[in-house]
């Protein structure tokens, strides 16, 4: 069965190439519909947090201050993932950061991406929002906490990975859906993707 590592990433900022770095990082690894593991961090990559972030997140400088140093969490964190497979909400998003970070460590960060959001907006093409604290709630899933922070955004994508899988399983009678699967359905347009489900349930 398919392991995979789903990530989020909490930031200074929008964007690694405007000088923003992260400031904490969860990875959780699923495995057959469990969580098997779990590796979370605060780190302390040498910038001040804005205000607004502070407020969105929690994460205050204080906190980032006695934080271990980002090059120590993010060679942690990607001798945790290995090489499975990764899967984020807004995926583009935790890519460009996680690259970033790794690229500036001189470590390997050629993973290929899977993204619940663009997944859910083709499997829920009617959902009010594809936010991920919106999806959670429509689909009720299990919430651990504050979001925004990110091990519970974390495992609140987790959850909807799972959930997703299982609806296009029981909808297309698939008795696999993997990452490359999903991967193929989020850069398919919507009207297409129930025609590229049934043609491989026809399998």
């Amino acid at each position: 069965m398919q392991t995979v590592a789903v990530l989020d990433f909490e930031t200074t900022g929008l964007s690694p190439t405007q000088g923003d770095r992260a400031t904490e990082i969860a990875v959780v690894l699923l495995r057959d519909g469990q969580i098997i593991d779990r590796y979370q961090s605060l780190m302390n990559a040498g910038r001040r947090i804005p205000s607004d972030v502070v407020a969105l997140t929690g994460i205050t400088n204080d906190m980032i201050a006695s934080a271990p140093s980002t090059s120590k969490v993010m060679k942690e964190a990607a001798a945790f993932v290995g090489s499975y497979p990764i899967v984020a909400h807004n995926a583009g998003f935790d890519k460009r950061f996680w690259q970033a970070e790794l690229g500036l460590l001189g470590v390997s960060s050629h993973h290929p991406f899977a993204c619940t959001m663009l997944v859910s907006r083709r499997v829920y093409p009617d959902a009010r929002s594809h936010r991920l604290s919106s999806l959670a709630e429509m689909l009720r899933l299990p919430r651990s906490g504050r979001a925004h922070r990110a091990m519970v955004d974390a495992e609140m994508a987790s959850h909807l990975w799972m959930r997703l899988r299982d609806d296009i399983a029981q909808s297309y009678g698939l008795d696999r859906v993997d990452h490359a699967l999903m991967a193929r359905v989020q850069t398919t347009s919507k009207v297409k993707v129930p025609t590229l489900l049934r043609s491989l349930a026809a399998r």
